[in-house]
């Protein structure tokens, strides 16, 4: 059977850490905690968890200000029913919809508000949305379809200028396609429910494939950030007045809020689906962060849909201490002042330390600037404001600005370097980038070759896995304070776990303070662990002690092969599995759990349901061929490894296997050209060289054979193979001299390859 390494294959995404106070473990001397971790239930009963809240009008008689700052605010019109009175005006009258090569139509009819759009069948039918989501610049309304759901209609609302419009622009996605309107993508009990509403737990069926979604209460309400306040409304009812305490009340800390603003404006996976306010972020989420994919550009400025959270841990910002609520008033969510009197609350004069001295974390110090001379740009024009060099403005969903919160020092440098985009070509973009490094180097000098710069290259190279990038690498996980950007260099470290130096490192880091930094580092001691790395593996096993869920999660991930299955940290990855199955990558990751336990025909099936919800998806298009061809399925796996190579015909990996499983069906001429084409896609592929060199000596093809061997053992000098396989067409040639050089290389690189061993003595002896 042959077998590949999957690349793209979903794993755990990175557990992130902001600060000390996120933690309650002990320090780098080591990470367990006094008491043991609890083996209650991972989550607790609906019933329970939803008794404990009292609905945000009980709020309203003492907290009027702060009720009215909220009802209207994008956190309390997050999702509502659909009201005639603020949503007719969308459909009537009637109008077509023109996306793409389709043509929708938005009316009222005595049914209600219907949108007129193709179905999962194909067919243009009418639908009535119940729900909508969102406010201003755009709505979205909601579409129940049966079996539980809602789906999001992908044609939205923009109340600015009374248009419809499709959010994905003019993509045309299709039905039975995962990101079109019916499909997993866009379904709302996953989607969006968690974030728009209060205390939701999805109740998904896996069984039946239905939902039973369930919530303390629509929207956004109070107690979605306040956390469950029955028993204070309780107390207040009885002894308001009194002058007693109400022993119901607590103030959540700075990072506590932070948190929770976090569980939502975060790209994320959920570990429990069950966040409560005042919870560790990271003992809820999974918090995506960059790492060798396109997600975010390797300064942390966000590419895709990635949301604030992310991106303000990757800054000097959080780093200084500033939370969110430093910027933005908590119950409006607009910020406190408007334009620079923002920034320049910290940065027009030194903070005093007694201002920030009750703080926890208090604020650092900032540096005073002056706008005008800081920027060179006049203060009330573009590029003089704070926000247009450090918080670049994307636009999601074609009408939905959002500003970066990583707080980036623009770098045309690294624009011209690494096709990372900055402010100045962001405004100017008729300019060049070298006009914009001509500039800032004339403004600002040599504090322009600032250390964000070198991690930023760093990052990049451990990307595109450079040779020698891990050294870089290994220094930002050492030298680098931000403790998000350690984890990020921990994630890149993966490519090269299975170097000795490599996979010391990662197990010191392992202990960090930090539990971001543990848990990247618990998924990079995968390899080592399963290859046979004694301490990866016995690090591993202390980690699922570790006091933070993710931290254990991830160990347990990475140690599924063999971690209890009734241990707190096995009870928990199953529970995280089982959480995420409604989704086709929830379910590629329990078919890896079920392969790797031993029970393939699960493994099978799970693969097979995911390929069949998202049939466009390469990497799981490849693990289905992959479980296939280990079932001795090799043709049905090289139908799927073909589908793989057409939705990503520039992934080197999906064509190598795709040889691989040609070659064992006996299809050997488009087994070698699948190869050539492997080497073609990546020059680096030192396994594709190693079989295309076997394949071109199986045709008789001895001169490209011998080349092609020569480029694997110069790739990776570390296997004997392509010195062996060498030395044996070098032998047969009668070229006794240069093929007992090539052998005794593979004897040294392996002492104990007896057939290297065997070749070198029978040339050895013939050349006496």
């Amino acid at each position: 059977m042959w077998l590949a390494v999957l690349v793209g294959l979903v794993g755990l995404v990175a557990v992130v850490v902001a600060r000390r106070q996120f933690q309650s473990g002990p320090t780098a001397a080591g990470v367990h905690r006094k008491d043991s971790p609890s083996l209650s239930p991972i989550i607790p009963p609906e019933s329970q968890a939803f008794a404990a809240y009292a609905g945000s009008a009980s709020c309203r008689e003492c907290h009027a200000s702060a009720f009215d700052r909220w009802k209207d605010s994008h956190h309390g019109l997050a999702e509502r029913a659909v009201d005639p009175a603020l949503d007719r005006g969308a459909f009537e009258p009637a109008r077509a919809i023109s996306h793409g090569t389709q043509t929708a139509e938005a009316r009222a009819t005595a049914r209600g508000l219907e949108l007129v759009t193709v179905g999962l069948d194909g067919r243009q039918q009418p639908f009535v949305p119940d729900r909508v989501i969102g406010l201003d610049p755009l709505r979205q309304f909601l579409i129940p379809t049966g079996g539980g759901r809602w789906q999001t209609a992908e044609l939205a609302y923009d109340p600015r200028s009374n248009k419809w419009f499709n959010v994905f622009g003019d993509e045309d996605r299709k039905p039975g396609e995962w990101g079109h309107w019916t499909g997993r993508g866009m379904n709302w009990n996953t989607m969006c429910a968690a974030c728009h509403n209060t205390r939701v737990r999805k109740n998904y069926r896996a069984d039946t494939d239905t939902y039973a979604t369930a919530m303390a209460e629509r929207s956004v309400g109070c107690e979605a950030c306040h956390g469950p306040q029955r028993a204070h409304v309780d107390w207040q009812k009885k002894n308001r007045g009194t002058g007693a305490r109400d022993p119901a009340t607590y103030r959540h800390t700075r990072d506590q809020s932070l948190a929770t603003c976090g569980s939502c404006h975060a790209r994320r996976g959920e570990l429990t689906g069950d966040f409560v306010p005042g919870a560790d972020f990271f003992d809820h989420f999974s918090l995506t962060i960059p790492d060798e994919t396109d997600i975010f550009h390797p300064d942390g400025q966000v590419r895709d849909e990635d949301y604030e959270f992310t991106s303000f841990l990757s800054s000097r910002m959080h780093a200084a201490g500033v939370r969110c609520v430093d910027c933005h008033e908590p119950h409006s969510a607009k910020t406190i002042l408007p334009g620079n009197l923002l920034c320049l609350r910290c940065h027009a004069a030194p903070v005093a330390p007694t201002t920030t001295a009750a703080l926890s974390p208090p604020i650092a110090p900032a540096p005073v600037i002056v706008p005008a001379a800081h920027s060179h740009h006049a203060p009330d024009k573009p590029g003089g404001r704070c926000v247009d060099c450090h918080m670049p403005q994307t636009v999601y969903m074609q009408r939905h600005v959002r500003h970066d919160h990583g707080f980036t020092i623009p770098d045309p440098l690294l624009t011209k370097q690494l096709g990372i985009p900055n402010a100045c070509n962001r405004c100017h973009a008729d300019r060049s980038a070298d006009w914009a490094i001509e500039a800032v180097d004339k403004w600002y000098g040599p504090r322009m070759n600032r250390p964000s710069r070198t991690r930023t290259q760093a990052i990049a190279a451990g990307r595109a896995n450079r040779p020698g990038a891990e050294a870089n690498l290994l220094r930002l996980l050492t030298d680098e304070k931000v403790p998000l950007w350690r984890a990020a260099a921990a994630n890149l470290l993966r490519n090269w776990s299975h170097e000795p130096h490599v996979a010391s490192a990662l197990l010191h880091v392992a202990k960090d303070t930090n539990a971001i930094v543990r848990a990247a580092a618990a998924r990079a001691l995968e390899t080592p662990a399963q290859s046979g790395n004694a301490a990866a593996a016995g690090l591993l096993q202390l980690l699922l002690d570790d006091p933070v869920r993710g931290v254990r999660v991830e160990a347990a991930w990475s140690l599924r092969a063999r971690v209890g299955a009734e241990s707190l940290a096995g009870r928990e990855l199953r529970h995280m599995l089982e959480h995420n199955r409604d989704q086709p990558t929830g379910l590629l990751q329990l078919g890896q759990w079920f392969a790797d336990r031993g029970d393939a025909a699960e493994s099978l099936a799970c693969l097979r349901r995911a390929v069949a919800w998202d049939a466009g998806s390469p990497p799981l298009q490849a693990a289905l061929a992959l479980a296939l061809n280990a079932q001795g399925q090799t043709a049905e796996a090289v139908r799927h490894l073909e589908a793989a190579c057409r939705l990503a015909p520039r992934q080197a990996e999906y064509r190598f296997n795709l040889a691989l499983g040609l070659n064992e069906l006996g299809r050997l001429p488009e087994a070698l050209t699948a190869l050539e084409e492997t080497v073609k896609l990546d020059p680096q592929f030192s396994r594709a060289w190693y079989n295309l060199g076997l394949a071109y000596n199986g045709r008789q093809q001895t001169d490209r054979a011998l080349d092609a061997l020569v480029q694997a053992e110069s790739l990776d000098p570390r296997s004997p193979q392509a010195s062996y396989a060498r030395a044996t067409i070098l032998a047969r040639l009668g070229r006794t001299a240069e093929a007992l050089t090539a052998a005794r290389r593979a004897l040294e690189i392996a002492p104990n390859h007896a057939e290297a061993a065997q070749l070198v003595r029978a040339l050895a002896g013939g050349a006496k």
